[in-house]
């Protein structure tokens, strides 16, 4: 007969186990895409009498990551459910300093994507801030429609 502590055991196993299921759900593919903006943003920020961004690793990769974090939910978050906001996240991957993140999710390529960025706000406020000097862009595809992505935009100093 199973002692308590091994039961207990197996139950804290299959929560971990049963935790980890709602983290992996499948998505699509996912790509870095910064290289293939780079034009497009040094356009907008030369618009605005402001030095070019150049592409970065990290950043990009911190990119990746939260457009594959949003393409498991399905749902567009500044924030990955795991208790990490933008600023933790930021950190988590090493980039100190001044950063933000534009997201979309939507049926588009790089041109509309930025199309869309720069008519809002917000979004113009962040890809114009003259703090940043570095950039990195990704989307991951969502695993049942090959033509939404879920994209990602890190820039930081």
């Amino acid at each position: 007969m199973p002692s308590r502590r091994m039961v207990l055991t197996g139950l804290v196993a299959l929560a971990g186990l049963a935790a980890c299921s709602t983290v992996s759900l499948p998505t699509g593919e996912g790509a870095g895409v910064s290289s293939s903006a780079t034009s497009t943003l040094v356009s907008i920020r030369a618009s605005a009498g402001l030095a070019p961004l150049v592409p970065d690793r990290q950043l990009e990769q911190a990119a990746l990551q939260q457009a594959g974090y949003m393409a498991q939910r399905r749902r567009m978050s500044h924030t990955t459910g795991w208790g990490k906001d933008f600023a933790s996240r930021v950190k988590g991957n090493g980039i100190a300093g001044a950063a933000a993140e534009n997201i979309a999710e939507g049926r588009f390529d790089l041109e509309k994507l930025f199309d869309i960025w720069v008519h809002s706000s917000g979004h113009r406020r962040n890809m114009l801030d003259p703090r940043f000097t570095r950039f990195g862009l990704a989307y991951v595809r969502d695993g049942s429609d090959r033509n939404l992505r879920y994209w990602s935009l890190v820039l930081g100093k």
